[in-house]
């Protein structure tokens, strides 16, 4: 029994018969919870009869026969321990991870059925540990977490109530993440490349073995979560207190799952397993790809990046579904007139077209959707990205590979001598592979590549900055167009009422004004996009043609200024404009056009 400080005391005392008659003295919590007269000496004789093998202070309470609060006093002032309210404590999983979670469980489960004590460990100064106690004359449990943490231990009371959800809570908390994912159903996977089904006979035995690992449950789930919600990244991020992953759905990044960082160095070193990267080497960064097989007949790409950080290897996977990327330009985005000036480039059989924007903007598509329309039998198109992202049949695409020598500028000197018509390249990173697409655009190709500035007129001063003369610019540059990715309201959205005044500061003109009808994301979502108002993106582009003015600006060396004024002249709306057209047609909010345009 555990109700005092010391040993339960058993009096024997002779009356005037000189007889022994046996009686119980209440010592400890009993006794004060007796004095106090908060429970009857009664019922305290009946839970010491009833809790020699348990805890008094747990029967007491669960029996309602006192306040778990009143409890917890009568135990602090007994023991003279410290009393806190443990609701005020951030919970503390790498001290939790020390003493066990199967422990917590096991605890648990005995204090429903037998009555027992609980205990968590909340912090810890230097080698001491300190312990979360409900009932002080627990002393086991103490010796037992301690023993588990290889530390010493001190007892702070705390109401049982408060514990017992505390516990529930952490037990959640750290475990609730891998046993969501644990179960992985009939779900078909592979981490290997065609051609080494060899290596994966020899390994089938140990594969089996691996996937009754949490950790390889959890990641493939992970894989097959992220594309049941249409995400575009993966994000495995450790911090000292946590683990959090997150997914980028239509442009923004959601929390998925939070628990202890105990296992971020098992997580990172499966995923580099799957990806073919050095296990050992945790000090630099590497790069991967991951197959997932969906069926006979398909499979999603991964490409894999794994960073140093303080606390861990973080790894981002970007996925290559080249069957998600839709080519038709009829539902990317474009306006009308924004439409013909891209097509009138892509007529062109020589020059060169450019798309710039962020990482994520969509770049890629825009331009396989003018390959996918140039992509006839009469027409030689080579690519040379890094990565490919989307696979088109007719197409000689060239996977960029630095470690072995294939640069841009290496696929494109190659390209130039096999008769080509279209060149791709995936991006002007220097001088060198930027001269060498000015040159195939001078003479008789069609060059189609990117780069990562604001706008389409910083993209001229861009190249001037590289290196590449601005005469060579003027002559080879078509067409330069700038992008953004917002999202698209879904069809539960709502009207929004916005003052004038806020609708003259976003850019709207005193003739929109009056018939201006804007909406907004429905807060409280729907079945089809969940609670975020908004399902899918819409482009927003800034489609400017080189004009002979603009190449005579070019020639002269004027600002990216000089140049978005003159496109202002010829009548090309910047992104800005071009967004606030897809709000004032009901395609996405206001705050959207604010978030990718400001």
């Amino acid at each position: 029994m555990s109700t005092t400080s010391e040993d339960t005391e058993y009096t024997n005392v002779e009356d005037n018969k000189s007889k022994k008659v046996k009686k119980i003295t209440l010592l400890g919590i009993a006794r004060n919870l007796v004095k106090k007269g908060l429970l009857k000496e009664k019922d305290a004789q009946t839970a010491f009869d009833k809790t020699k093998s348990s805890s008094f202070v747990t029967y007491v309470v669960q029996e309602k026969l006192v306040d778990s609060s009143d409890v917890a006093q009568a135990a602090a002032e007994e023991f003279n321990f410290p009393l806190l309210d443990i609701t005020s404590i951030e919970l503390n999983e790498n001290l939790i991870e020390l003493v066990g979670v199967e422990s917590l469980k096991k605890q648990l489960q005995k204090y429903k059925e037998e009555n027992s004590a609980l205990a968590i460990p909340i912090f810890k100064r230097g080698q001491h540990l300190y312990i979360a106690v409900s009932d002080p004359a627990n002393k086991d449990g103490l010796k037992s977490m301690g023993f588990s943490a290889k530390m010493a231990t001190s007892a702070i009371v705390v109401d049982l109530n408060k514990l017992a959800q505390t516990i529930e809570k952490a037990i959640k908390l750290i475990d609730s993440t891998m046993s969501a994912y644990a179960d992985s159903g009939n779900d078909s996977f592979t981490d290997l490349d065609e051609g080494e089904e060899e290596e994966e006979k020899a390994d089938t035995k140990d594969d089996k073995e691996e996937e009754e690992a949490p950790i390889v449950k959890f990641v493939h789930k992970m894989l097959h979560k992220a594309i049941d919600m249409g995400a575009s990244d993966l994000h495995f991020e450790p911090y000292e207190k946590m683990y959090r992953v997150r997914f980028r759905v239509d442009g923004m990044l959601q929390e998925i799952a939070t628990f202890s960082p105990k296992p971020a160095r098992k997580l990172a070193a499966r995923i580099k397993v799957m990806s073919r990267l050095d296990v050992s080497e945790r000090r630099v960064p590497q790069d991967g790809r991951i197959k997932l097989k969906m069926s006979d007949t398909f499979s999603i790409d991964f490409r894999v990046s794994t960073c140093p950080t303080l606390w861990g290897e973080k790894i981002v996977m970007r996925i290559l579904d080249s069957s998600a990327a839709n080519l038709n330009i009829d539902i990317l985005g474009y306006e009308e007139e924004q439409k013909r000036l891209y097509l009138a480039a892509l007529a062109n059989p020589y020059g060169m077209v450019l798309v710039t924007g962020p990482t994520g903007s969509g770049k890629t598509v825009s331009l396989y959707t003018g390959i996918n329309i140039l992509n006839t039998e009469g027409v030689n198109i080579s690519t040379a990205e890094d990565p490919v992202e989307i696979n088109l049949p007719g197409v000689n695409q060239v996977q960029i590979d630095e470690k072995t020598g294939m640069t841009f500028s290496k696929a494109l000197k190659a390209f130039l001598r096999q008769d080509p018509d279209i060149i791709l390249v995936g991006e002007i990173r220097d001088l060198e592979t930027g001269g060498i697409a000015i040159k195939a655009a001078t003479t008789g190709h069609m060059v189609m590549s990117t780069l990562h500035t604001n706008d389409a007129p910083q993209t001229l001063t861009r190249m001037i900055d590289m290196g590449i003369k601005p005469f060579a610019i003027a002559t080879a540059v078509n067409l330069i167009m700038a992008q953004r990715l917002c999202r698209r309201l879904c069809k539960c959205k709502v009207e929004e009422k916005l003052p004038d005044s806020v609708l003259r500061d976003a850019g709207f003109t005193e003739e929109d004004i009056p018939e201006l009808k804007l909406y907004g994301p429905n807060p409280k979502g729907c079945d089809r996009c969940g609670e975020s108002g908004y399902k899918g993106r819409v482009g927003i582009y800034q489609v400017m043609p080189i004009s002979d003015e603009m190449k005579r600006l070019i020639m002269d060396g004027k600002t990216a200024i000089d140049l978005a004024d003159q496109a202002e002249r010829e009548g090309i709306p910047d992104l800005r404009k071009s967004g606030l057209k897809k709000a004032k047609d009901g395609l996405t909010s206001l705050a959207e056009v604010d978030r990718v345009t400001l």
